[in-house]
């Protein structure tokens, strides 16, 4: 009897250990299953910010609420989920900007990076009149999904510790590791800025510096394929048209000297701004940006309700991009090397 109590027990832990592991997003709502253009199609969202951790995609976007005749009103940051670039989840939100006690609005862009175990959470807000103007914040989580919380109590880079033409230079930060493991950030608006980060990952290593590049109006994104360094951008070209494009430079080194190379996208349909986020999944590279092309249970899309999209990105072999086309079907189509 004692035998068969033991192999029955035996058989339970082997059934046990051989089962599947549970889905941890089992039940979360999906959003996407066909890989097709836009991604989110419940809500406008904007300035997709991608993340590769753990297998997963992790996409990060502002959530654009503006009405009829605002600009902006983006309310706060969401984040989904994919392992397929096909299926996408939602997480929902992450933080909002008054989870900064110095800040009042705007959940403008962002990038969240990895770093120890940790995300780091790299965002534009409006700062409280203490320092009126766009500000850098750092947040942090133990999970892709937060909730994130303010790292440091105040602002990484405020209006006042920059030279820019006006009070929402210091926009749009984008955080790159570098192979001996400093991390750069890049931001700005008009001004292109850039600055060495602490090991605490709240504060500089060195003073804030410029760089020019040509086109250059904001929404910086940096990468490395090989042993080239690639900075995207949105930009304008006034010989060519009033709107942005995104455009991207090279460099030898994540501090230049950057060579201009061109042209990935053109105009966002409905939108004048772009945004640019590039991530390296599975192998395959991919583009995402926005446009104001969603419409929402007849609410048109604009400049304040744009959608966030993905397309396939590839490459010459001198390592330099081939220009990206805009469509509705998105990453559901393989468009080859």
């Amino acid at each position: 009897m004692l035998r068969q109590a033991l192999a029955a027990s035996a058989a339970v832990l082997l059934m046990a250990c051989g089962a599947p592991p549970e889905d941890p997003f089992a039940g979360l709502p999906v959003v996407n299953t066909d890989g097709t253009n836009p991604i989110v199609r419940d809500k406008f969202t904007a300035d997709p910010a991608p993340l590769v951790h753990d297998g997963r995609l992790w996409l990060y976007v502002g959530h654009d609420e503006a009405g009829e005749g605002e600009m902006f009103n983006i309310t706060g940051w969401l984040v989904y989920s994919t392992e397929d670039m096909r299926t996408w989840v939602d997480h929902g939100s992450v933080m909002k900007p008054t989870d900064f006690s110095w800040a009042i609005r705007d959940a403008w862009a962002s990038e969240v990076i990895e770093k120890d175990g940790r995300f780091w959470f790299y965002t534009t807000v409006e700062h409280d009149d203490t320092d009126h103007g766009k500000a850098i914040g750092v947040a942090v989580s133990d999970s892709p999904t937060g909730p994130f919380v303010d790292a440091r109590g105040s602002a990484l880079v405020k209006n006042s510790d920059t030279d820019g033409p006006h009070w929402w230079d210091d926009i749009d930060p984008t955080a790159f590791e570098d192979d001996d493991g400093t991390v750069w950030l890049y931001w700005g608006n008009a001004h292109l800025y850039y600055a060495p980060l602490a090991p605490d990952m709240i504060s500089f290593a060195d003073e804030i510096r410029r760089v020019e590049v040509d086109h250059f109006v904001e929404g910086p994104w940096l990468f490395k394929r090989g042993e080239i360094y690639y900075l995207a951008y949105a930009g304008i070209d006034e010989t060519e048209h009033d709107w942005e494009q995104i455009y991207y430079a090279t460099a030898p080194t994540v501090t230049g000297p950057w060579t201009f190379r061109g042209k990935i996208m053109g105009i966002a349909e409905n939108s004048f701004t772009i945004h640019p986020g590039i991530a390296e999944f599975k192998g395959d590279w991919y583009l995402f940006y926005h446009n104001g092309a969603l419409s929402i249970d007849g609410v048109e899309g604009a400049l304040g309700r744009r959608s966030v999209r993905a397309e396939h990105m590839y490459f010459n072999e001198d390592g330099t991009i081939r220009p990206v086309v805009a469509t509705d079907e998105g990453v559901s189509v393989a468009r080859g090397e």
